[in-house]
């Protein structure tokens, strides 16, 4: 069952830690986010290789934007 990653807080994706295909843990860093002069994290909720990743550097996302798809 797929989880996904949402994002923590309104921002621009400032960075593309992972991509799709890439295999990652629990907590693993997927995107960085830049909000308010600040670096936020998002991360895997769960293990797995991520399926799908919805945005790209430089996009603007919401509070509670899907950033990735988790398998």
């Amino acid at each position: 069952m797929a989880s996904e990653s949402l994002a923590p807080a309104d921002g621009l994706v400032w960075k593309i830690v992972k991509k799709a295909g890439d295999t990652v843990s629990e907590g693993d860093e997927i995107v960085i986010l830049e909000s308010m002069k600040m670096e936020i994290p998002v991360t895997a909720a769960t293990g797995g290789t991520i399926t799908r990743l919805f945005v790209e550097e430089g996009q603007a996302v919401e509070e509670d934007d899907t950033i990735a798809e988790v398998e």
